[in-house]
């Protein structure tokens, strides 16, 4: 069932929000790691490798160096000890690019920090940057799209016979699907100010995860953790690239220690195709066997992705393939190519994306071949259990996914028939697959704050990276509290807070429910302490048992709400400000023996329009059913499968990085020449939720959202465009040269 609208007295939870934080952001209050100025800051601008391969022979600094407003070119010899952070337990001293910046003299990848001009202004830094001149020792770069394992394939997943079922197998599809290299680019550039008071360091910096930024900079620099504070108070997005540290803030970090001044270093929009991650290239062989009734026997994923020279950067591309339809005999296999690129990173939906492109591209082809309706052959392969598992889905509701899709869509109403439909003068194509995501809870701490004024404050040392965070906490201050949302203070991004959940894999709004919710019961039992303990109060003799708290009114349970006390009161009678609580949630994710499995599924139906004559392809009409368990703010959840979608529509038509084999430069690091779909592309989206919570994840049963509405879209695109001219696009993005 879609989830229902909640009237406007009742419960916060479920009702559509507006974004508690949208005046701040659109008045321009708000502000982003690059906005923070403070006296006698100066500006750091690196000096990139114009060599993918090689090593630096030798830095001349010395035009640089005498240039108006430059207090200091840094290099390797005098920008002072950066230390390796090590990986600790969970997602504790992460970071994708392992080598601290300007650690030897190798150069690995086009873009490489080789050194850092610092000056009174930008303008001047950057100047003094362009005027160092580095000698290199060249050797050709390695950027080879075609992948092979450098070593042999892992196994990740393997049950009955894979190989003897396929080669006995009725229909058969052994295809090859490449995915390319993406960059995230987020509206916001990466930025870092850096600050130090003593042994005590500051960062101002745009980052999605806080509490670990903070470990690995304390490790970085010989610190005590308590002596690093990471500040993100708003983020401008950052599609994963802001999960892990990137080489420019332990630059910055470096620069102001040695200087004893700020130091703001902003990278660039070409850096960003460089030096702070990307999706890497994917090549997926999947290999799947049927009965003729179509009943998969055989499903076999092999797949390679290229990484940096130093890193071991893992794509999972088969993070659901082992999981998301019944089939007894099955295989998946992953490989890595190293390549002079700079490291990889998560980019939304990791793994998954590009792994659902490819299994739900091979599951189209399949029901092509045996002329079964694409919506029927998954129906045909449900899974009963979590088959790599052995162990039951906490919530799954995809067949119910299928058929809402399908009706809101009109599904029944297409003709298989390659170029078949028609619609003023277009072709038709339509197309659908389905799509899955983890869920699952990181450890996260949290505070609330019960106060004498009838506010009440949520406090964690989480992110807000534009998905609707500040607006989600507002909401379960509000809901136990009983006050309006206008009365509740979030407090976010600061690594000083309790330590909360970093931002990726849809998982901080799962993750901090618990320790919210306990965080303020806990409040609650300190209130309902105050209330039996203050002089003169009405419950004085009452034990704290009797008692309960609503619509922020202490009351005897026995009588309601209705003649209860405004607990402002209580705390003003007891001569205190406030009264607190705080809490707890334990990570599940990754648990190696769950009792349970525990994701969020889904579909997308796609349309396409084709006008053969002037090769002019429009994706006109999306349709997504999302089982994401309970969904707190409608409004925003939308907003963020629509925001998913928009990026599939990118990812299938237009987006890749391509690098020069001769320089192993990014080509096409601009926003001009690396296109993303915009408002025009954009065609109507309806977005659909089912109301089942799954208690499993936390008490309110939600699961994030943020990125399984990505996942699988591509491929519900290139199927509606080979129902529409007859090419099988297997290699993204679909461009017009594919089709003619």
């Amino acid at each position: 069932m879609p989830t229902k609208e909640k009237s406007p007295t009742a419960s916060p939870i479920g009702r559509s929000t507006p974004r508690v934080d949208g005046p701040v952001k659109v008045s321009g209050k708000a502000q982003y790691a690059s906005d923070f100025h403070f006296p006698g800051m100066l500006y750091a601008v690196p000096v990139e490798a114009t060599i993918a391969n090689g090593r630096v022979v030798k830095l001349d600094t010395a035009a640089a160096e005498k240039m108006p407003g430059v207090r200091a070119i840094f290099h390797r010899e005098n920008i002072g000890k950066i230390f390796r952070s090590v990986k600790g337990p969970g997602f504790e001293g992460i970071c994708d690019e392992r080598r601290p910046p300007f650690e030897d003299d190798v150069v690995r990848y086009y873009g490489q920090y080789v050194a850092l001009a610092v000056a009174d202004t930008f303008e001047a830094a950057k100047a003094a940057a362009d005027a160092v001149r580095v000698t290199y020792a060249k050797d050709k770069p390695n950027v080879a799209t075609d992948l092979k394992a450098d070593d042999k394939p892992e196994v990740e997943s393997e049950r009955g016979d894979a190989d003897a079922a396929f080669a006995t197998a009725a229909a058969k599809i052994d295809e090859t699907y490449v995915t390319p290299a993406e960059t995230h680019n987020p509206l916001e550039l990466h930025a870092t100010t850096a600050i130090w008071e003593g042994s005590n360091l500051t960062l101002y910096e745009a980052s999605q995860g806080v509490v670990n930024l903070k470990g690995v900079l304390a490790q970085m620099f010989g610190l005590p953790k308590e002596n690093v504070r990471v500040i993100t108070k708003f983020l401008g997005s950052g599609f994963g690239s802001k999960l892990w540290p990137w080489t420019q803030c332990p630059l910055a970090a470096a620069a102001a220690r040695q200087l004893g001044k700020p130091v703001k270093l902003v990278v660039s929009r070409k850096m960003m195709f460089q030096s702070v991650g990307h999706r890497p290239r994917t090549q997926q062989r999947v290999r799947l066997g049927a009965t003729p009734e179509g009943k998969l026997v055989s499903l076999q994923h092999d797949y390679v992705h290229h990484t940096a020279i130093l890193d071991d950067y893992h794509e999972d591309c088969g993070e659901a393939t082992a999981f998301q339809y019944s089939v007894p005999n099955l295989r998946v296999t992953a490989g890595r190519a190293k390549r002079n690129v700079g490291s990889p990173t998560p980019m939304r939906g990791p793994g998954a994306v590009p792994g659902l492109y490819a299994t739900e591209s091979a599951m189209n082809e399949l029901a092509e071949q045996l002329k079964i309706d694409p919506v029927k052959l998954r129906v045909l392969n449900e899974p009963k259990i979590d088959e790599s598992l052995g162990v039951p889905f906490s919530s799954r509701h995809l067949l119910e996914c299928f058929e809402l899709g399908a009706e809101k869509f009109g599904w029944a109403k297409r003709t298989p028939k390659v170029g078949s439909m028609k619609r003023d003068g277009l072709t038709l194509g339509w197309g659908m697959a389905g799509c899955s995501w983890i869920a699952a809870r990181l450890s996260a701490e949290a505070s609330v704050q019960l106060r004498d004024d009838g506010t009440t404050r949520v406090a964690s040392a989480t992110q807000d990276i534009g998905t609707g965070m500040y607006t989600i906490l507002a909401q379960l201050g509000s809901l136990k509290a009983g006050v309006p949302l206008d009365k509740v203070e979030v407090a976010l991004g600061d690594s000083a807070l309790p330590e909360g959940p970093l931002s990726g894999g849809s998982l901080a709004t799962g993750s901090v429910i618990p320790a919210v919710l306990a965080a303020a019961d806990n409040a609650i039992a300190s209130l309902l302490t105050i209330a039996t303990t203050t002089p003169g109060s009405p419950f004085e003799k009452r034990k704290t048992t009797d008692l309960a708290f609503e619509g922020g009114r202490v009351f005897v349970k026995a009588d309601g709400p209705d003649g209860g006390v405004p607990f402002a009161k209580f705390l003003q009678r007891a001569n205190l400000r406030l009264a607190t609580g705080s809490g707890k949630s334990e990570a599940t994710f990754g648990n190696p023996k769950p009792k349970v499995s525990t994701h969020s599924f889904g579909c997308h139906f796609v349309e396409v329009t084709w006008q053969a004559e002037i090769a002019r392809l429009r994706v006109s009409r999306v349709v997504t059913v999302i089982d994401a368990g309970r969904i707190l703010n409608p409004l925003a959840g939308r907003n963020q499968i629509e925001g998913a979608v928009v990026m599939g529509i990118g990812m299938a038509l237009f987006e890749h990085t391509s690098y020069d084999p001769q320089t192993g430069a990014p080509i096409n690091s601009n926003l001009a020449d690396y296109v993303v779909s915009v408002n025009a592309d954009v065609p109507p989206i309806d977005v659909h939720f089912l109301d089942y919570p799954d208690k499993e994840i936390n008490e309110l049963g939600a699961r994030g959202i943020g990125e399984i509405g990505l996942a699988g879209i591509a491929a519900a695109i290139t199927a509606a465009v080979h129902h529409a001219t007859g090419v099988r696009v297997r290699e993204l993005p679909i461009t017009l040269e594919k089709l003619l």
